[in-house]
């Protein structure tokens, strides 16, 4: 069950960093950042609170 988990977390923070560098312009360049190092960190948590305040 962790390889579940621990798979959808790296998939998560695959999703948010190359939503973010790619699709996401109205964000600033350090605000890119924090929410990169946020994503390595924080794998699914971020993910989820990514799409909620970010992908509207």
């Amino acid at each position: 069950m962790g390889g579940v988990i621990g798979f959808l977390a790296l998939l998560g923070a695959i999703w948010v960093i190359y939503d973010l560098w790619t699709n996401n312009t109205k964000l600033t360049q350090t605000e890119k950042l924090v929410w990169t190092i946020c994503a390595i960190f924080f794998n699914l948590i971020t993910a989820i609170i990514y799409y909620f305040t970010q992908k509207k």
